[in-house]
């Protein structure tokens, strides 16, 4: 085994152990959450070790460095995420590659992903990425819509060609009520996910916690927690 192997090995059992105890302390059984590795600035090398270790769902959140990436790793069995902010001429790249877009947060997005979805003959699921420091009509500093315009989002997912309304996604928030209070702001977003499964049952995942606050997500009752420092290490600063 190789030294990074073994490094990822070591960090992929430290992070399984920490949401299999978070799954006990809740009543919950380990398999009701998914792990998403986020190798963002790590190179495919490390997402093909991560694929022997048994990671099936990783994910990415500029299209600049996923793409090459996914081809680079196209033999393999693995689900993309993109998780960062969209913009509406990176989506007929990001929908090459991407099985599930995670930061829907505006019509026009909706829309663009449609149209590459169906020109691409893909389905692509979608999660809405909630903002809880947004005020109505606005969107978050990290990207996100505001909470009382999810279910007009959802509505138009739910009507697009190629697309799948999949759930919710949020990064808990630097300013405003929850800033500072990851659980508290899980907890919000499970009320909002409740509402929306209402009238959208199919949209049952719940993406929230990372590295730092994954315990919290799991304790609110998050289908998929995404972690990338916690397995791949502290990242390279960029620039």
């Amino acid at each position: 085994m190789t030294d990074r192997k073994a490094q990822l090995a070591a960090n992929l059992a430290q992070v399984e152990e920490r949401i299999a105890s978070s799954c006990a302390a809740a009543g919950r059984k380990r398999e009701e959450v998914t792990l998403i590795v986020v190798t963002k600035t790590y190179p495919a090398s490390d997402v093909r070790i991560l694929h022997e270790l048994g990671v099936r769902h990783v994910a990415e959140n500029r299209d600049q460095d996923a793409a090459p990436k996914a081809t680079a790793c196209a033999d393999l069995s693995l689900t993309w995420h993109f998780v960062g902010q969209l913009q509406t001429n990176k989506v007929r790249s990001v929908t090459s590659y991407a099985d599930v877009v995670q930061s829907v947060d505006r019509a026009k997005l909706v829309t663009a992903l449609s149209a590459a979805a169906v020109r691409g003959e893909r389905e692509l699921g979608c999660l809405i990425q909630v903002a809880l420091d947004a005020e109505s009509g606005e969107r978050g500093e990290r990207g996100g819509a505001a909470p009382d315009g999810v279910e007009e989002l959802a509505a138009a997912i739910d009507a697009a060609p190629g697309l799948r309304l999949d759930g919710l996604m949020t990064v808990a928030p630097l300013a405003g009520e929850y800033a500072g209070r990851q659980r508290a702001a899980f907890d919000r977003l499970m009320e909002i996910s409740s509402r929306l499964r209402a009238g959208h049952p199919a949209a049952n995942m719940v993406s929230a916690g990372m590295s730092g606050d994954l315990e919290d997500a799991v304790a609110a009752g998050a289908t998929h927690v995404r972690v990338g420092t916690a397995v791949l290490g502290v990242r390279p600063r960029l620039g």
